[in-house]
């Protein structure tokens, strides 16, 4: 069985160790790096899986090297910060982190966002028998992991992606933040649902501005006639 590889990149060499212990027991192989230039060395020579990523790190910020992953690959990136204030919050996952934790943080629950970011990608990768969703001009196929809208391939990180499945899955269904949260992030995930706002706007310019309606203070409906 492949052991997925989880990187770990903060300068705090206390936080990663405990991290790493907490993963290991997981039966994860673990990397460590204490700067953004090591962190991007590891993530271009090895297949990672989870990339944990602390926004303040010295001389090249985890910003700077978020920026740069999210040119470079899809994989699935947690970002820590020791701030608290909520545009503080929101910036990484505004330049495509995947979810985030403020620290201190509790490293069983970082281990449970973990589990659930790889066995959603285990369950992905497993599923044999995958649709394919059109609607209008804009097209999925689930196993190819693609979508295009007008025939031009469109660029959607892993979460992305899953959370417009999740919805092109259930046309005309009110799926509530609650709902998606599970579903895309897992049962395990404890974050408030403001990081499905941030990614469902990221879709939405993607889109074009059509088929992703707000219901408010519901949640989020594909509307496939929005064309």
């Amino acid at each position: 069985m492949v052991t997925e590889k989880i990187l770990i990149v903060d300068d705090e060499e206390d936080i990663r160790s405990l991290v790493k212990a907490y993963l290991k027991k997981e039966g994860y192989q673990v990397f460590e790096a204490a700067n953004g230039e090591e962190a991007l060395r590891h993530a271009r020579k090895l297949d990672l899986t989870v990339i944990i990523l602390d926004i303040m790190l010295p001389e090249k910020s985890g910003l700077e090297v978020l920026a740069t992953l999210r040119q470079e690959s899809d994989v699935y990136i947690i970002m820590l910060t020791a701030k608290t204030e909520e545009v503080d919050k929101l910036v990484g996952l505004n330049m495509g982190a995947d979810d985030y934790l403020t620290k201190p943080f509790s490293p069983r629950e970082l281990a449970a966002r973990v589990n659930a970011a790889v066995r959603r990608l285990r369950n992905s990768d497993q599923s044999s028998d995958q649709p394919v969703y059109k609607y209008a001009h804009l097209r999925m196929d689930v196993s190819a992991h693609k979508v295009w809208l007008d025939n031009q391939l469109l660029n959607l990180t892993a979460i992305e992606f899953d959370l417009l499945r999740v919805l092109m899955a259930h046309p005309g269904q009110v799926m509530t933040r609650e709902q998606l949260l599970e579903k895309v992030w897992g049962t395990e995930y404890f974050s408030d649902t403001r990081v499905v706002d941030v990614h469902i706007g990221h879709i939405r310019k993607k889109l074009g501005g059509k088929f992703i309606e707000t219901v408010w203070g519901v949640g989020y409906r594909f509307e496939d006639e929005r064309v």
